[in-house]
This record gives structure tokens, C-alpha cells and sequence, in this order.
């Protein structure tokens, strides 16, 4: 009974990172061709991704937060992985790739931000540590009011004037105050939103994909002279975050599940926060939204790929493991 209850969990989980790009993709080719109507969407580009981030809390429990006491190792690995390098890779894009002021400030944006909620649903079709996805993607969250901005002010502060003070206000009103809207929210009335859990995924990704169409009109221009640069630094910057990631956490004792899970976390950023924040903070250089834009179409390809293939890489693993222990007790059974 309990593996037909998986089988039907794993495809739950195929169809969604399969379709999720698709509802991404689909979006911002609907805003670029169609950018009049698109713009509508603009006013909401902020109050659109606070209720991502309300989402993403009404998903939390009291467990995801315990078990940063419970397994601090894990999570130090996991956070300081996110933080220190993904804004690496994004700052030698930037000098080997001779960006232009308003796609290096994007890049920076990008490789500052935390790491984004469709993380956990790889992580599960991975077969990778989901309990500690889900708490590093919160822990990484909760913090970036404090590291986003200080990290950007840092790697952009000589391109030009950054107010860090008001990213960091911006933040906590569009990420964190969500996110503890539906923690709280959840902890009032706990039925109810169980009920809601299996659709809140795809109720984030088409709040995601409006979100990406309401940034498109104002990066039109840009994409159409930059998108080539654009989309090589974005895989680039993911696939960079992903193997560091990997190695990173087996460099420091982690088990490859955990290897895992932290390889999703770094290389899966909350590029619409990047984008939004790029549009609010860089007006004067529209193109800072941009990299957020292609990297939230992006990761969502390479995530669903990469999820195929460590799923495959575990269940290897797993059923050499099984050999491995028939064969001892055939051992045993023959002495």
C-alpha cells in the first residue's frame, strides 16, 4: 500500500517540475509579445512575490525551524554554501565575462539572494534530504534581510549608489512579513491549510510566472540586445552553483543525500526576489532585472534534469546496497 502511496507522490512531483518551467516559459513569451498588456501587471510586481513568499510559509511547520537546533552542521553548511558561493561565482561572471554595469549589478542581485522555494520539490524527486531543504531554503530566507543587501552593497557598491538600508526594508515587507504571515497563519488554523498544501505549489509557480511577465516589458530592450550573454552567465552561474554546492558539502564531511540537497539549495536561487529587486533599487538600468528573469526559467529546466538525474544516481545506489547485503546473508545461509 505505502509504495503505490509514493509512486503516486513521485509522479505528483514529476508533473510538477515538468510543468513548472512550462508555466514559467510560457508566461514571459506571452509578456514580450504582447508587453502593452503585460504592463498592466507592473504595479504588482512586489505585493506578487510577497504572496509567493505567504505561500511558501502557509507551508512551514514548527519542525522546519527545530531542526536547525537539531542539525546545526547541516544547515551552517547549507546557509554559508548559499551565501558565500553563489555571489563568488557572480562576480567573476561579471569580470570574466566583461558584463555591463546594469547585468553585472543583476548578477550580483542574483548570486545575493536566497535560495528559492522550488528547491524543495526537486529536492523530493532528487531523493535528496527534503526535511533539510525545506529548512534551508527557510533559514536562507529569514536571513537574506541582513546578507542580500550587505553582499550587494559590497560586490556593486563602486558601480553605482546603493541605498542597502532601504533593500533590506524591501525584504523584510516582500519576503520575510509574508513568510511569517503563513507560518502564523498555519498555526491558527492547521486543518485548513493542509487541505490547501497539495495545490500551493502551483498556485507559487502561476504567481511566479505573473511575476516574470510583469518584469518582461521593462526588460523588452534588454533582451533583445543582451539575452545571448544573458542566458550563457545564467547557466554558467547555475551550473557553477551546483557542482561547488556538491563538492563543497562532501568537502566537509556531508553524505552524499546531504551532498545533495545542498547542491539543489545553492544552484536554485529566489530569482524572482533578484528581478524584483533589480527593477525597485536600479531603475536608472533596467537591465539588472534581466539575469532574475532568464535564471527563473532557467533553474527550473536544469532542476527538473538534474532531479532525474540523482533520482536514477540513488536508486543505484540503493539497489547495490541491496545486492550487496543478499549476497552477505547468502554468505551467512551457505556457511
Amino acid at each position: 500500500m505505502r509504495s503505490k502511496e509514493i509512486s503516486a507522490e513521485d509522479r505528483s512531483a514529476l508533473v510538477a517540475v515538468t510543468v513548472f518551467p512550462l508555466i514559467i516559459v510560457l508566461g514571459a513569451v506571452w509578456a514580450y509579445f504582447f508587453p502593452a498588456v503585460a504592463s498592466h501587471l507592473t504595479p504588482y510586481i512586489s505585493p506578487g512575490l510577497g504572496f509567493i513568499m505567504f505561500t511558501m510559509g502557509l507551508t512551514l511547520t514548527v519542525s522546519d525551524f527545530k531542526r536547525v537546533a537539531e542539525r546545526p552542521l547541516a544547515v551552517l553548511i547549507g546557509v554559508a554554501a548559499q551565501y558565500i558561493i553563489m555571489p563568488a561565482v557572480a562576480i567573476g561572471l561579471v569580470y570574466l565575462l566583461n558584463l555591463p554595469v546594469g547585468l553585472a549589478i543583476g548578477f550580483i542581485l542574483l548570486g545575493s539572494a536566497p535560495g528559492g522555494t522550488a528547491s524543495n520539490v526537486v529536492a523530493y524527486l532528487a531523493k535528496a534530504d527534503v526535511a533539510l531543504s525545506v529548512t534551508l531554503t527557510t533559514v536562507s530566507t529569514l536571513l537574506a534581510p541582513i546578507f542580500t543587501p550587505l553582499l550587494v552593497q559590497w560586490l556593486a557598491g563602486t558601480l553605482t549608489d546603493i541605498d542597502g538600508v532601504a533593500m533590506a526594508i524591501s525584504i523584510l515587507k516582500t519576503v520575510v512579513v509574508p513568510v511569517v504571515g503563513g507560518v502564523v497563519l498555519r498555526l491558527l488554523i492547521p486543518n485548513v491549510i493542509d487541505k490547501l498544501l497539495p495545490v500551493l505549489p502551483w498556485i507559487s509557480t502561476l504567481g511566479i510566472s505573473a511575476v516574470v511577465a510583469a518584469l518582461v516589458p521593462g526588460s523588452a530592450a534588454a533582451i533583445a540586445s543582451a539575452v545571448g550573454v544573458v542566458f550563457v552567465a545564467v547557466i554558467l552561474h547555475n551550473l557553477a552553483g551546483l557542482l561547488i554546492g556538491y563538492w563543497a558539502a562532501r568537502a566537509t564531511g556531508s553524505s552524499p543525500r546531504v551532498a545533495r540537497t545542498v547542491c539543489i539549495e545553492v544552484g536554485m536561487q529566489n530569482s524572482g526576489l533578484a528581478a524584483t529587486l533589480g527593477k525597485t533599487h536600479f531603475a536608472a538600468t533596467p537591465e539588472a532585472a534581466l539575469p532574475g528573469v532568464i535564471f527563473s526559467v532557467w533553474h527550473n529546466i536544469s532542476g527538473a534534469l538534474l532531479s532525474l538525474y540523482f533520482r536514477r544516481r540513488a536508486e543505484a545506489e540503493a539497489d547495490r546496497k541491496l545486492a550487496a547485503q543478499a549476497a552477505a546473508l547468502a554468505d551467512k545461509v551457505n556457511v
